[in-house]
């Protein structure tokens, strides 16, 4: 039985050309055809349905700052409290999707923190309001499921694309909640009801906008291009892991960790910016809430260009460089971004403050999209927990930056800009320190010893494990991932029968 659905599989037509993992060698953004390009619109637009949400509130935050009475130290809780309780909830995304699939742990999480996104309505203090906002906070962990799903659909020539376009579209809700909110409110407003009823009612667009498409994931989605977690098992196609063993290899993979600490100051910034980026303009330049609305708005609506650009950079440079080029556009990309955060801390006039914005927003941008280009490569087995550890350190910067620099009235928040790009430049140096074998590093070429991209992913695996078979899916990615040796990096050969040497 498991020899005849194995047969299948391997003769299943798919819409685009596939590798031998039946992930997709291209990607064709106007195409709908399942599973490939199906997965990737809905990721990204249940991805921009939570971002919408989780940012609802910060371009409202005038007229909800009178109903509330809410003090700079309660907006301040509360724009932390939004991207703090994503931290977690991205590892245990991670997890989830190495368990269980992305469609099961994104739908789920969606559909459980829309109910937070209608409470928002009916808020009442400071405390209200910073509770809703932190488990309407826990969506955005759909990232996560969003850079898994791309991954497991994606081959590794196109994987920086398709993760770069899918998170930038995601993110993108980023940028358009600061003009769908004032819309919404304004339109609301004029048919009759107050301002304090009228951004109540407002809320309920994005909770509905986020429930419908928690149904469209688990209805219309699939896990893998062979088809979801669950008949894999079933099937015997998937061995089921055992997730002790997922999570020892991704802590124990210190790549891992330097990628979650560079995204800290890469998306993290991004997730501090939308939070203060409309009350800055509006209190510093004293715009008017709509102006301050469509300045902000701009920040994040570069998303739908830079987060893809940086993922489409990514692999162009590795056509040509391989692995090495990946980290080093992704270093030069955020350190010019942390320069352009400093000098965005020091212009004074409205016009120059709006330009170096827009530039920054597009380097800030640019290199979310550039660590998931190499995110994918860090490890085959524990992918998800990978990836959650990377997207949760996206939120460990927002708040560390939050509490630090733009909590309460310590510093200014022009100051607080100008010490957040600091703060960028300096935590993007580990970039230097990373090192595959196989392939080398920012600095370093790949190893003497003849290490191949089997011996580096076969290591997650033990004996036992590779005698039953359960190692073959990584030793696919293994040959699909020699791409990553680049035409200009001389990488080791793989062994004439294609067996690490373990």
């Amino acid at each position: 039985m498991e020899n005849m659905e194995s047969e299948s599989n391997a003769d299943r037509k798919f819409a685009l050309p596939v590798d031998s993992e039946h992930k997709a060698t291209e990607f064709r953004v106007y195409s709908a055809s399942a599973p490939h390009m199906r997965s990737f619109h809905l990721s990204w637009i249940s991805f921009f349905s939570c971002f919408v949400s989780t940012f609802a509130a910060p371009p409202l935050l005038p007229i909800i700052r009178d109903n509330l009475d809410l003090t700079a130290t309660d907006i301040g809780n509360a724009g932390i409290a939004a991207v703090s309780g994503a931290v977690f909830a991205r590892i245990a995304m991670g997890t989830a999707c190495d368990l269980f699939g992305p469609r099961l742990a994104s739908s789920a999480l969606i559909l459980l923190t829309a109910p937070a996104v209608f409470l928002t309505a009916i808020s009442n203090s400071a405390i209200s309001f910073l509770l809703v906002r932190f488990f309407t906070g826990f969506s955005l962990a759909t990232f996560v499921s969003t850079q898994f799903w791309m991954s497991s659909m994606f081959s590794a020539k196109v994987v920086g694309t398709a993760n770069g376009i899918a998170g930038g579209w995601g993110n993108l809700g980023g940028g358009a909640t600061q003009l769908i909110m004032p819309l919404v409110f304004s339109l609301i407003h004029k048919i009759g009801a107050t301002e304090f009823t009228a951004w109540r009612i407002a809320f309920l667009i994005p909770a509905m906008f986020q429930a419908l498409s928690a149904y469209a994931v688990f209805f219309l989605g699939q896990d893998m291009p062979d088809g979801n977690y669950a008949q894999l098992h079933k099937s015997g196609e998937k061995h089921k892991d055992n997730m002790s063993d997922v999570l020892y290899h991704a802590v124990t993979n210190y790549r891992g960790w330097i990628l979650a600490l560079t995204y800290g100051y890469c998306f993290g910034v991004e997730l501090t910016v939308d939070n203060i980026i409309a009350q800055y303009f509006f209190d510093t330049f004293h715009v008017n809430l709509h102006t301050a609305g469509i300045i902000a708005a701009s920040f994040g609506l570069a998303n739908l260009f830079s987060r893809p650009g940086g993922g489409i950079l990514s692999d162009i440079v590795a056509k040509r460089f391989g692995m090495r080029g990946r980290l080093r556009a992704l270093w030069i990309v955020q350190t010019i971004g942390g320069l352009l955060c400093v000098l965005l801390g020091k212009v004074e006039s409205l016009s120059a403050s709006i330009v170096v914005m827009l530039v920054f927003s597009v380097f800030c941008q640019a290199a979310c999209g550039l660590t998931f280009g190499a995110v994918p490569f860090v490890s085959r087995r524990s992918l998800g927990i990978i990836s959650g550890m990377t997207g949760g350190g996206g939120n460990v910067g927002a708040v560390l930056t939050q509490v630090i620099f733009f909590r309460g009235t310590r510093y200014s928040t022009e100051t607080g800009i100008t010490y957040m790009g600091i703060m960028i430049i300096c935590c993007t140096l580990p970039i230097m320190f990373i090192y595959f074998p196989q392939w080398g590093g920012m600095c370093y070429g790949p190893s003497s010893k003849g290490l191949t991209e089997e011996d580096y992913y076969m290591k997650e695996w033990s004996l036992t494990e590779k005698e039953n078979g359960f190692h073959q899916a990584s030793m696919k990615f293994a040959g699909n991932s020699k791409s990553e040796r680049g035409k200009k990096v001389e990488s080791a050969p793989t062994p004439i029968d294609g067996t690490p040497n373990i």
